[in-house]
């Protein structure tokens, strides 16, 4: 593991009954494996209530974030959603955040932390 992978920290934050949430962490957990880095980066967060939600910034379910930015946003969150969350991927609005979205956002982080 180099030393790009020991600080890599990825949030799956949830709450129970979202129905994207299953699909997208089994999109995540897929795209990891993928690239071959361990699922021990994987933390994930059950939001349970409002003080949770403003508690964790949670921005709705589900929700990825890189190192505390937003796989989406690409920044760190600022208020707080205790909602479900639709994304816009190539002009389809859905819940679900795609494999293939997740891993070049992961990619990215990598490339952006090779040029730092």
């Amino acid at each position: 593991m180099n030393s790009a992978e020991k600080r890599l920290i990825i949030e799956f934050q949830y709450f129970e009954g979202c129905p994207n949430a299953g699909a997208t962490l089994e999109n995540l957990l897929e795209a990891i494996n993928e690239l071959g880095l361990p699922e021990e980066i994987i933390k994930v967060v059950k939001i349970d209530d409002l003080a949770s939600a403003r508690m964790h910034k949670f921005q709705g379910s589900p929700t990825i974030l890189i190192n505390g930015r937003d796989i989406y946003t690409e920044r760190e969150p600022q208020g707080f959603n205790f909602t479900c969350r639709i994304y816009n991927f190539d002009g389809e609005q859905t819940g679900k955040i795609p494999k293939e979205y997740v891993k070049e956002k992961i990619l990215a982080y990598f490339s952006s932390q090779a040029t730092e």
